[in-house]
């Protein structure tokens, strides 16, 4: 079986009609029959051409998905094999990942569907009351916002946790979009649910809703969808 030095596998990068190849753990796999590594990039983020054992290792997938490709050689071995590679991760992370499997399976794109939906949830109901004048869609519009409020703040603490684990902490345009959108969606929330709370009528009140607490209820719906849109990117990347 044919022996690659980095340099013989950076060649097979999967550009310009070349063949995909990836190493893991000393072996070289030829993917390019997946869609996956269409022009040699895997997610937006990953090369072909490269050895990958510790980007794999913290991939949402299990490694035996390579053995659907075949194996086309092994990877020379380097000095620097021997250093293993140090993920610059807080001590509270590390702990975490240590001592629950659950935050190694990233939990991120799991808990961000509760908040989505939510949030989301929230000025559309408001508008159902305001065009039926039915109370009890209002009142689900405020529990949506509380379920909301309370996930969004662990959407961000496991999207912190994902962004270092699988990123390296590495900021990038969608990050640098979601976590003050984020910070601005929970603040929103927190004012909404705090106002709602203290003034029961704001919405029922015979003078019609507050205008500007149905504003920020209604700027909800374009927040979410931009951060959704951009976490999107990050798993099912946009192609070139």
């Amino acid at each position: 079986m044919k022996t690659f030095t980095e340099k013989q596998l950076a060649e097979y990068d999967g550009k310009d009609g070349k063949p995909t190849y990836i190493a893991h753990k000393g072996r070289v796999y030829d993917v390019s029959e997946s869609k996956m590594w269409k022009g040699g990039r895997h997610m937006n983020r990953h090369d072909a051409g490269t050895d990958l054992s510790s980007d794999i290792s913290a991939a949402p997938h299990d490694t035996d998905v390579l053995e659907r490709y075949p194996q086309v050689g092994e990877l020379e071995k380097t000095e620097k094999e021997a250093t293993p590679i140090e993920r610059p991760l807080p001590g509270w992370v590390l702990w975490l990942l240590e001592s629950n499997p659950f935050f190694r399976r990233h939990p991120h794109p799991m808990t961000v569907h509760f908040p989505i939906v939510f949030m989301l949830a929230n000025p559309v109901f408001n508008l159902l009351f305001l065009v039926t004048g039915i109370g009890a869609f209002e009142t689900t519009a405020f529990h949506c916002l509380g379920g909301g409020v309370l996930f969004t703040v662990v959407a961000m603490v496991t999207g912190f946790i994902t962004w270092w684990y699988n990123y390296l902490g590495k900021m990038m345009k969608p990050v640098a979009v979601k976590i003050p959108l984020s910070i601005l969606v929970l603040a929103i929330g927190i004012v909404m649910f705090a106002w709602r709370l203290s003034v029961p009528e704001v919405m029922t009140a015979k003078e019609g809703a507050d205008t500007v607490y149905l504003l920020l209820s209604l700027c909800l719906f374009p927040l979410i969808s931009v951060i959704g849109w951009y976490g999107a990117t990050m798993t099912f990347p946009l192609e070139e």
